[in-house]
C-alpha cells in the first residue's frame, strides 16, 4: 500500500495488568477497576494493548491499529468483537469500527 496510517488519532492510557495479560497486539477488556484483561471470544474489545511491564498496561483507546484476524474483514464501517487467541473477527454485536485495509489473517482498523 502506497499510504501509511501509523499514528494516526493515536490515543493511550496505562491500565493495571491482569495477571492473565502477558503480551502486546491483543485486544482486552475492562475486567476490575482501572485493570484489562484479554478478551476472550465474542467480548467487546476496549483497545489493544501495546506493552505490557512490571504489571502495567498501555492500551491503545482510539486511532489507526494493526489487528490479527480470523479472517479477511469488510473494508468500511465493520463490527468487529474479541475471537479466539487474541484475534478479532466480524460480529454483528461488536464495536464498530473503520476498516481501511485487510488481508486475510491481519487488517489496519481506526478505533
Amino acid at each position: 500500500m502506497n499510504v501509511n496510517f501509523n499514528g494516526y488519532g493515536e490515543n493511550t492510557a496505562t491500565f493495571i495488568a491482569d495477571s492473565t495479560l502477558t503480551q502486546a497486539g491483543v485486544p482486552v477488556k475492562i475486567s476490575a477497576d482501572g485493570t484489562v484483561s484479554p478478551c476472550s471470544a465474542n467480548d467487546i474489545i476496549c483497545g489493544i494493548c501495546l506493552g505490557v511491564r512490571n504489571g502495567y498496561a498501555v492500551v491503545q483507546l482510539s486511532g489507526y491499529a494493526r489487528v490479527n484476524t480470523t479472517a479477511k474483514l469488510a473494508l468500511g464501517y465493520t463490527k468487529v468483537a474479541a475471537a479466539a487467541n487474541g484475534k478479532v473477527a466480524a460480529n454483528t454485536s461488536g464495536r464498530e469500527v473503520l476498516v481501511v485495509e485487510s488481508q486475510t489473517s491481519e487488517a489496519g482498523i481506526i478505533l
